[in-house]
């Protein structure tokens, strides 16, 4: 008995430790509050949680030092709880409107889609657009993965295709405030709303194949393989998230609410989903998960179909034309051309 109460109390330990350093982080990258006070507020916290840890093992401490840690937890949790969400910043430019759908039957206009004319990645002309898809015609799903910093690390975008003429892409980010640059470490403490760009190619893609080079990203496509039904649930899905989000604001996560996890997570709409893995966490690698898990197309070794996916060199050719979409299409396997709608 007295090992199994020396292990409780290890274990115990183990958890205020763990909890601690993640209090002390977020405190510390709190999106609120001056520096120094969040320094102050962390150096007393940690000395609570230290008081905690040496007071499990000396017995007539114990009493009070626990107690002082969960007080000093409850006041951290209220704190917390304080930063909320919010559609109402000074949004930077490319993140400034939110898109939006009025859903009737088979017809959906969506509003606010991003069509900026960029002459580099930091000079463009905003522009947006609304228009009307009919989900009889929804036949396609891409998904495009943006590689760089290494193999393993990608963004992950998808586009909705319509009789093959119309493209409508969607890109879940952490949406910035004026001056503010993403950092991963900031996005686990509620410094960015969760953010879906709803955009044409020619701006999702175009911007990252054809105008960032510092690093230089590489675009890839997947035509994923299902059923027209699980195309159209997963499309009404990200639109009934889309909309509640201009509603009711959520903060993005840099683990659990990014641009994949929350893919997959509005992929679970359909009964057949793919199980979670540490490929979808790690997400330079969904691709090849996907391709495993039969969902692209598998007439060709999968080092072959990612080769004539990347799309960088088609996408400069096409520029802003109206086929960009088509052009950047071409040699998929399992795409037909179409000429684009007028």
């Amino acid at each position: 008995m007295r090992v199994l109460r020396t292990l409780g109390w290890i274990v115990l330990g183990l958890a205020i430790a763990l909890g601690s350093a993640w209090c002390l982080l977020a405190i510390l990258r709190a999106p609120a509050g001056a520096g120094p006070v969040r320094e102050g507020l962390a150096a007393v916290f940690g000395l609570v949680a230290a008081g905690a840890l040496v007071g499990l093992f000396v017995r007539r401490w114990r009493a009070r030092a626990l107690m002082a840690f969960v007080l000093a937890v409850v006041v951290f949790a209220i704190g917390w709880s304080r930063i909320q969400p919010s559609n109402d910043r000074s949004w930077r430019t490319e993140e400034a409107l939110q898109a939006y759908a009025d859903i009737e039957g088979d017809r959906v206009t969506v509003h606010n889609i991003r069509n900026f004319q960029y002459r580099t990645e930091t000079d463009f002309t905003p522009a947006y657009y609304d228009k009307t898809f009919d989900l009889r015609e929804l036949d396609s799903v891409d998904v495009f993965s943006v590689y760089w910093m290494g193999p393993d690390i990608a963004h992950i975008m998808l586009s909705f295709g319509f009789a093959g003429r119309d493209y409508l892409a969607v890109s879940i980010e952490a949406r910035k405030e004026q001056g503010e640059g993403y950092s991963t470490v900031d996005g686990f403490f509620r410094h960015f709303e969760l953010f879906y760009v709803v955009g044409d190619e020619r701006d999702l893609v175009g911007v990252r194949a054809i105008h960032r080079n510092d690093p230089p990203e590489e675009v890839y496509m997947y035509r994923v393989q299902g059923p027209p039904e699980a195309a159209r649930r997963l499309f009404l899905e990200y639109f009934r998230n889309i909309n509640a989000l201009r509603e009711q604001p959520e903060f993005y996560n840099s683990l659990t609410t990014n641009c994949t996890s929350t893919v997959w997570m509005n992929a679970r709409v359909n009964p057949n989903h793919v199980p979670l893995s540490w490929k979808i966490i790690v997400s330079g690698h969904l691709p090849e998960y996907l391709y495993e898990k039969g969902r692209l197309d598998s007439s060709l070794p999968f080092e072959e179909l990612r080769a004539r996916g990347h799309v960088n060199e088609r996408a400069r050719a096409a520029g802003t034309a109206a086929d960009f979409s088509q052009q950047i299409r071409e040699g998929l396997p399992g795409v037909v051309r179409r000429d684009p709608a007028p």
